[in-house]
This record gives C-alpha cells, structure tokens and sequence, in this order.
C-alpha cells in the first residue's frame, strides 16, 4: 500500500430520516427481499426500500396486507434472500401468528414495528411504546424473541444492521422496535461499508432444519414440532420438550452476547433513570441538564422561564438540577430481558425511575429485576414524550417525599 496515495474511505456521512436509514442498512446488510404494506409511521421504509431493493437486485412487493408480508419474507428466507418486512401497530398485531411460524421453524428475519398509539387504529401520527409486551409475548405458545430498541438515526441504522446478524446467527426472527419519533426524525449518521463476511444461517443454536435449507435444499418444515429432519413430534412428550427448550435456551443461554445496555454517568449516581426508545434521548438531556454538560440542544444547566404567561397569570421559574446526582442506564436490548446488566449498573445506586410512553409496563420487569430498590413508573400516554424537565421534576418530587 503507498502511504503517499490517499486511500478511499470505508464510510460516508448522510443527512437522513430514521425510516430511511433503517432502508438503507437493510440494503447494506444483505437484504434482498421486502415485502410490505403501507402504513404510518412506517411508510417511509417500504416507499425507500421499493425504489433501493431494485438497484440492489432484489424483489419489493407490495402484498394485500401485514399477514401476507409476513408469510412472504418467511418463503424468501427458505428460497435462499435475507428478508425484512416494516409496519406499525395495527399491522403488527395482524403479523403474530407469522412471527410464531417464524419461531418454530427457526427462519431468520427482520420484522420493524415502529409504533404508533393504540389500542386499535388509535392515533396513527403520534408515537408511543405501548407494543413493548406485544414484541415479547404477541404470539401464543413458549418462545423466545430478540428485541432491539433505537433511540436515534444512527441506532435505527446500526441496529437494522445488527438485527440481520442476530437472526442469522440465533435462527430466529428479529423485531427492530422504533416509534415514530425515531423514524420520523432527521440526523447526520455515518454509513457503514458491506461487512467483508455476510453471516449465514448456523445449525449451531438450532434444532431444524438443516444448513443447507436455506440454500434451496430438500427439507421438510413445518409449525407443528419436529425434529432436526424436518419430523413431526409433536404427539411425543419428550421430544416436544426438547425442542421448546432448546429454541428459548438458544435465546436464553446467550443473554450476555445479546444484551446490549449502555451506562452513562452512573459512577457517582444516586438515583438512574432507565430509558429505551425514544425517551432514552430525553432521559439524556436530562442528565446532561442537571450535571450541566454543556450541550447546544440543553439550553442550560437551569430552566429559567420569565414572564411566563399560564392563562394570563405571569410567573418566574427557576429550578436548581445541580445537586441531583442522576445516571442513565439505556436499554438498546429490550428482549430478552437483560436482568443481570440492569442489576449490575444498578447496585449503587438508591432509586430508578423508569419514563415511558405506555401505562409503565416495562417498569415491571424492572421492579421484578430490582426488588431491593425503590423503582418509580413515570408513565406517559397520549403520543407525546417525556421533556428533560418532566423526567427531572419527577426525580425532585420523589427525592423530597423521600
């Protein structure tokens, strides 16, 4: 290699939204099936991805509904194509007993659900993380799932990418959990270039079918239980149990290689807010407001509201943050539950307050996870999310009750 010859770079920078970047990686990350249906907030997915998929030599289809698209991608990945499919509440629901099929059969594919308010058609331009129980347990019976959760453009690339890694190594479906805030927003992210080496699906972790099934063999598999061949077994006890143990431990026993949990200002806290999503970006403005690191999107280390006019009545505001010592622990691996991570960068510190844009449903898993600790729900729904302000005021609130 000449030094003196300027080399080209492996990177490149874009200005993109959260539902276009998620494209673009899919693309990047080998995948060359997509099949879809319309539907906010995700739209922006299947309309990037029917032009790109093309121009990479791919197949987009527009299916009839979400259970089509669903089905479809499964077929693709048996015929040989890394297949993903992208909707939103409603359309999630109608994919579960797809993404069982998935599961049983243990076929790799990527599902993106970002989430809009619900129940039912419910609010289909406002955002929320209402479906974080639904990507766990939508489908019936014992299974596992891998649920990654982006809180940026940057992420929402990054862990498309890593979605399709997942699937392949782990055999099993992969559900990217964004919302609308994420798919909606625009940001700078880095590209990254094709990995060298495209993983391929392992018999390693799973019980059927073979290898080679993926590469166009002649392989029996179905939803019923079966064995390595394809067999069914269900009407056997035994063999039945083996398989559905080993589909979950296969999630299960590699908890530590999938979970994906970042700590920020933890060293000192006292008290952490626990965050995902979305709200994981205000959970972080909120730390960096009230330890006063600088920031050009924090306005300041205090919140100074003058002549502040609330149905005609001025007022003056000043909040001190300074004395709270306050840490993040972010969740990007919603699924399987990282427990001992949690409990790990949680051991110092006095109470965990848990934002989120649902009825507080994940702060149960947290509670369960954190016994000893007093951990606080700051639900919100509505479609709107947690200010920097709010999470931090609610902190206040709990530590002078306290």
């Amino acid at each position: 290699m000449d030094p003196e010859k300027p080399q080209k770079k492996d990177k490149k920078t874009a200005v993109l939204q959260g539902n276009e970047a998620c494209a673009k990686a899919a693309i990047q990350a080998g995948c060359r099936f997509f099949a879809g249906y319309p539907i906010t907030p995700s739209t922006e997915i299947i309309e990037m991805l029917s032009g790109e998929m093309q121009k990479a030599g791919g197949v987009f289809i527009q299916m009839e509904d979400e259970i089509g698209s669903a089905c479809s991608i499964i077929g693709a990945r048996w015929g040989g194509k890394k297949s993903m499919t992208a909707t939103s509440g409603p359309g999630y629901t109608l994919m579960q007993e797809a993404i069982g099929f998935a599961a049983v059969t243990e076929t790799p594919t990527v599902i993106v659900n970002v989430q809009r308010g619900g129940p039912s058609t419910g609010q289909p331009t406002m955002s929320s993380q209402q479906d974080i129980y639904q990507a766990r347990y939508g489908s019936h019976g014992d299974y596992e799932i891998i649920v990654l959760c982006p809180s940026s453009v940057q992420e929402m690339y990054d862990f498309t990418m890593r979605a399709f890694e997942l699937s392949e190594k782990f055999r099993t479906p992969v559900i990217l959990l964004s919302d609308e805030v994420v798919g909606h927003m625009r940001e700078k992210i880095i590209m990254k270039p094709l990995p060298k080496e495209t993983i391929e699906p392992t018999q390693i972790y799973a019980s059927s079918p073979r290898e080679d099934f993926f590469k166009g063999a002649n392989s029996m598999v179905e939803g019923q239980l079966h064995d390595e061949l394809g067999r069914r077994i269900g009407h056997i006890a035994p063999k039945s149990g083996d398989f559905i143990n080993k589909i979950c431990s296969k999630i299960t026993d590699n908890i530590k290689e999938i979970a994906d949990v970042e700590a920020f200002c933890m060293e000192d806290a006292e008290v952490a807010i626990l965050a995902y999503g979305s709200v994981a970006r205000s959970s972080m403005n909120a730390i960096k407001l009230a330890r006063g690191i600088k920031d050009d999107r924090v306005r300041a280390k205090f919140r100074i509201v003058k002549d502040l006019f609330v149905r005609g009545v001025p007022a003056t505001i000043q909040t001190d943050y300074s004395h709270l010592k306050v840490g993040l622990i972010k969740v990007n691996t919603v699924w399987p539950f990282p427990e001992e991570k949690i409990q790990e960068l949680a051991r110092n510190v006095d109470m965990v307050i848990v934002p989120e844009m649902n009825t507080g449903k994940y702060c149960r898993e947290v509670r369960r996870a954190l016994w000893d600790k007093t951990v606080i729900s700051m639900p919100k729904c509505g479609g709107e999310i947690h200010s920097p302000n709010e999470i931090l005021d609610r902190i206040l609130e709990e530590v002078w009750c306290k």
